[in-house]
């Protein structure tokens, strides 16, 4: 069997439909970031267990997961308050958990982006690979811009091929851009600060390969624009209608927020740096006066 462990953060909205795609596991826990709705009221009705711990980042809060709460079963899957577990990726992950060998650490895992009703299958890249079901004890979650990519892997890591399917604008268009605005600020220190060296955007896991691309990536004069003909136009975006072109002129939006983010975190590093050499300048020719 296997346990689950949901991050949240005043998710009442979502929260039901997810835990509704839960029944077929008895160990469900919900790791709160000090709610302030009713999320841990309804994880309480649906029987799940409720832990709390103030949100620091994704990587960190995974980590506080996976070292704090007690799992009934030697198999985790993460899965967040607006995401829903398939019948068919329930059935994979079970036959997967129950025939892996021991040199087995997780599984990559991947997700059905939905809008209005419809399965941005081309416009979000399907599919986008995250290692979101792991063995107890095997993997550790480090952070990378706004979310998390695996650390350290103690192991082999396979595929799910199945998608559970990911709700990311069920709160409305203005939750969403509120958010990734403070998400453009963590790219943007991240792709400045610890982008992967470019031999990862050959690796064969997409999840060492997609961090490369983004921050390397992002260096092209007009990424913005090359991100929105990328997903709208070559790989077709333009065929799944309104839905499609609403995300993909949004998440150009969101490259261009980043771009612009980067710069200004760049100009304010060289202004600071130039007033500290300038005070140290003043401060030895003070120090020379009084010696003299």
């Amino acid at each position: 069997m296997i346990s689950v462990i949901i991050l949240t953060k005043n998710e009442e909205t979502d929260l039901p439909v997810c835990l509704r795609s839960l029944s077929w596991t008895d160990d469900v826990h919900i790791l709160d970031s000090l709610s302030t709705d009713r999320t841990c009221e309804i994880a309480l009705q649906h029987d799940a267990r409720v832990w709390v711990n103030p949100f620091q980042s994704f990587g960190t809060q995974r980590n506080y997961a996976l070292k704090n709460i007690i799992v009934k079963y030697d198999w985790i899957l993460f899965l967040d308050a607006d995401e829903v577990a398939t019948p068919e990726f329930v059935n994979e992950i079970k036959l997967a958990t129950t025939t892996a060998s021991q040199d087995v650490a997780g599984f990559y895992c991947c997700w059905k982006m939905m809008l209005e009703g419809k399965w941005l299958k081309k416009c979000d890249n399907f599919p986008k690979w995250q290692l979101r079901l792991l063995r107890k004890g095997r993997v550790t979650y480090t952070d990378f811009g706004h979310g998390q990519k695996e650390d350290k892997v103690m192991g082999q890591v396979l595929y799910i091929k199945a998608p559970y399917l990911h709700f990311g604008f069920s709160k409305g268009w203005a939750h969403w851009i509120e958010r990734h605005n403070r998400y453009s600020t963590l790219e943007a220190i991240a792709r400045l600060d610890t982008a992967p060296p470019i031999r990862n955007i050959f690796n064969k896991h997409g999840s060492t390969r997609n961090p490369a691309l983004k921050s390397w990536m992002a260096k092209v004069p007009g990424w913005p624009l090359l991100r929105f003909l990328q997903a709208y136009i070559f790989n077709l975006g333009f065929t799944e209608g309104l839905p499609g072109l609403t995300y993909c002129i949004n998440i150009a939006f969101y490259e261009h927020m980043i771009v612009i983010k980067k710069r200004e975190i760049l100009l304010k590093r060289k202004t600071k740096s130039s007033k500290v050499k300038s005070e140290v300048i003043i401060n030895n020719k003070v120090q020379v006066e009084l010696n003299s």
